[in-house]
């Protein structure tokens, strides 16, 4: 089975969370007998960030601009079973009509940022990787959130089918790894800077620090401004490669997650940093949103703080109690949530979408 996707980027994970999905999915994709074609604009900015030599299971159509491609790209979608248009896509308009003329297979759209998608529509904006027609052509929208995302996704942009594909983790690639002095820290934070998630931070692990002077804060990412409020006893280290992450989540007693405000207001739509944490055998401490127990047990498998007080609690933790959530947590997402398992329930998908598709069947709704 061939499958086409025109999606952000495949070959940098500076700043984005798209990159890191695709590769373990692709990877886990190939192991099952598809062949994949990831076609990527060769943007300055992730140029100078490349972390992918090659890619498992696929390869990587790098071009200048559109129309240098086009001719390509239309081959390669008149050849394939399934083609793929993602968000944040530079081109996704133009991919996606040029699948609607030229593919004979299933038309797909995965919008891996659906809350950020609906908030904009919600506010009167229409995203630069949706056209006029919204998704009304396609034959199958994948959302990277659920819950009333998937009726948000028909009743504004005109989906007709809409399932979740929630995210993962390859856990060949986050695993437990051995502690770096230059990643110590109490309560460490991984995560490209976002005004919306600034509120959280701040609360969570800026004002932890002040509360705790004695104790040692590491933040890792990108593209945070000068004027972010470091404390004293707040560590930066700038954009780490995937390849680093296992270190950096396993040399911090805790590590935090802080979903973006459109991410926790809509719910149901965990980050992926998550599941990266928990494959490495970090014990996560997360803000709290709508459909999180799902994913992980609160309490058992991971720490919820609203305050910064229940921050200050999680960091005064006896050692058992921190390494039986670590525990508890890598054993939930080593049996629900790895690339593998994400790349079979998407493989059902597709099959049964393309069979129904073929046999002239409405194809199953979410549920």
């Amino acid at each position: 089975m061939r499958m086409v996707i025109f999606g952000l980027t495949v070959t940098s994970s500076w700043g984005n969370g798209h990159a890191t999905l695709w590769r373990g999915l692709i990877s886990a994709l190939g192991r099952l007998g598809w062949s994949v074609s990831f076609f990527e604009r060769n943007t300055p900015y992730y140029a100078g960030a490349r972390d992918l030599d090659h890619l498992d299971g696929g390869n990587v159509v790098l071009y200048p601009e559109w129309e240098d491609i086009r001719h390509v790209a239309e081959q390669a979608i008149g050849q394939s079973d399934v083609v793929i248009v993602t968000s944040y896509c530079p081109d996704a308009v133009e991919a996606s009509r040029l699948a609607q003329q030229a593919c004979r297979g299933l038309k797909v759209f995965y919008d891996l940022d659906t809350p950020v998608t609906l908030a904009r529509i919600e506010q009167g904006l229409r995203p630069a990787y949706y056209g006029p027609e919204g998704l009304r052509d396609f034959d199958l929208v994948l959302s990277y959130t659920g819950g009333t995302a998937i009726d948000a996704l028909k009743t504004l942009l005109g989906a007709r089918h809409v399932l979740p594909l929630y995210g993962h983790v390859d856990p060949e690639r986050h695993r437990p790894a051995e502690a770096r002095a230059e990643f110590a820290g109490d309560l460490s934070y991984l995560g490209t800077y976002a005004a919306d998630r600034q509120a959280g931070v701040e609360k969570l692990l800026v004002r932890t620090a002040a509360r705790l002077p004695d104790h040692r804060f590491v933040i890792g990412g990108a593209q945070y401004p000068h004027e972010f409020p470091w404390g004293e006893n707040i560590f930066f280290v700038r954009h780490l490669p995937p390849a680093d992450h296992p270190a950096f989540f396993c040399s911090s007693r805790l590590t935090l997650n802080v979903t973006r405000e459109a991410m926790a207001r809509r719910g149901w739509c965990p980050s992926g940093r998550l599941f990266e944490a928990a494959a490495c055998g970090a014990a996560m401490v997360s803000d709290t949103w709508p459909g999180l127990s799902s994913f992980f047990q609160p309490g058992s498998e991971i720490i919820l703080a609203d305050t910064t007080d229940d921050v200050v609690a999680a960091v005064g933790l006896p050692d058992s109690e921190v390494d039986a959530i670590r525990r508890r947590a890598r054993e939930r997402v080593l049996d629900e949530h790895t690339s593998a398992q994400r790349a079979r329930e998407l493989d059902r998908l597709l099959s049964d979408s393309i069979q129904g598709l073929t046999a002239g069947e409405p194809l199953k709704e979410a549920i």
